[in-house]
């Protein structure tokens, strides 16, 4: 069992990420080829498989909380890509698995990038998922969510930096 949720892209977010992403572009679909299989969804959080109907977008998701909490997040800001299904229809939404962490195969790297409530950077680690990937993710999680003033918690790919699913303090 997880100690924190996984949260994948929000549905108001997805939906004008599906017509314009967070960087001012078109959503451009295509479909899935064998080559794409096994990346990583964020509006269900779950891999890809070939076929299926996907977008390569540009998300904010600090820029996202930021607004709709008030925070200043300034030079912190960024955005960066993401897969997502290309229409609502096409996604079968999320579904928790409560004994895992979405995107935790053993021995990947992914950092933790800690965001105290101005939308600031409180701090961060570089997590080599263990062969115990929820163990690993709840002690880093804990790390994180000890210091008082982290709220939220950043998983990101190290090769590409790009989001895969984010926490918040419980």
């Amino acid at each position: 069992m997880t100690r924190y949720t996984a949260r994948p892209i929000g549905a108001a977010a997805l939906k004008e990420l599906r017509t314009t992403d967070d960087a001012g572009r078109a959503c451009v679909p295509r479909t899935a080829t064998d080559d794409d299989a096994g990346s990583p969804l964020r509006c269900c959080l779950r891999p890809i498989r070939a076929g299926e109907r996907i977008a390569l977008v540009s998300y904010a998701p600090l820029r996202r909380w930021a607004a709709a909490t008030g925070a200043e997040p300034g030079a912190y800001d960024e955005q960066g890509p993401v897969f997502l299904h290309a229409a609502a229809e096409d996604c079968p939404g999320y579904a928790p698995d409560p004994g895992r962490y979405s995107f935790d195969r053993a021995g990947a790297l992914r950092t933790l990038r800690r965001y105290d409530t101005r939308g600031h950077i409180a701090g961060g680690r570089l997590l080599e998922i263990p062969a115990a990937a929820t163990d690993g993710f709840d002690s880093a999680f804990d790390e994180a969510f000890a210091d008082p003033d982290v709220v939220l918690v950043h998983v990101r790919a190290v090769e590409y930096g790009c989001l895969h699913f984010e926490v918040r303090r419980p």
